[in-house]
């Protein structure tokens, strides 16, 4: 994830003092994976993390699936907002950022809420049984196509889909995009606004996020 360049420093600033503050464990994750990480910016943050909590605070989800785990932040942020008896699968194919995530939900005593699962998410989706009222798609933009038509099968009607970075910089603006990661998300974008069994609104918070609700088989 990237912070929105085009809101400049003041403005961003102006965002945080205004919403509600993140935990500690939160703040902590948040210094710890600056501090150690070499993409730090694909963290959540405070405002995309409050926002998800409060969807799942919302939404009242008993099954959450999330495809891009990082080090944690995003999948501690939505259990915070889940139910007694909830469960979060989370799935990340960097083994070192995912044992970040474990220390973290440890440390946040979550670790009964969030099952982690450590692959490909295409090769991971079809091995967890079951379908899932929300689901979170922040994994590798290239993949993102495949994502969801592996996702969309698994939520129920009136579930919600969440898919981050869907601006991507705004290099979804571009005619001839010459990457691999521009192009899945643009294929992405067009897929979701293509079918109409989605209802769906594209929010420019930070680097773009799709809320998608599933409103038929």
């Amino acid at each position: 994830m990237k912070i929105d360049s085009d809101l400049g420093k003041d403005l961003e600033q102006y965002l945080l003092s205004h919403s509600s503050a993140e935990d500690e464990i939160l703040y902590e994750l948040n210094r710890y994976t600056h501090l150690t990480s070499l993409q730090p910016r694909m963290l959540s943050g405070p405002i995309q993390g409050k926002f998800l909590q409060l969807i799942c605070e919302m939404l009242k989800p008993s099954r959450v699936l999330e495809i891009g785990t990082y080090t944690g932040y995003s999948a501690i942020s939505m259990a915070r907002g889940l139910n007694p008896g909830a469960e979060l699968h989370t799935i990340e194919i960097n083994d070192e950022v995912l044992e970040t995530a474990k220390l973290f939900v440890a440390k946040a005593n979550l670790s009964s809420i969030i099952q982690f699962h450590l692959g490909d998410a295409l090769d991971i989706i079809p091995k967890i049984h079951g379908f899932f009222d929300l689901a979170l798609i922040d994994g590798d933009k290239r993949q993102y196509p495949q994502y969801l038509h592996a996702v969309i099968p698994r939520i129920k009607v009136g579930g919600i889909i969440i898919a981050d970075n869907v601006l991507w910089s705004g290099k979804v603006l571009l005619e001839k995009p010459d990457d691999s990661y521009t192009k899945g998300v643009m294929e992405f974008n067009e897929i979701v606004s293509a079918n109409k069994k989605l209802d769906k609104v594209v929010l420019p918070l930070r680097d773009g996020l799709t809320l998608i609700r599933k409103i038929a088989e």
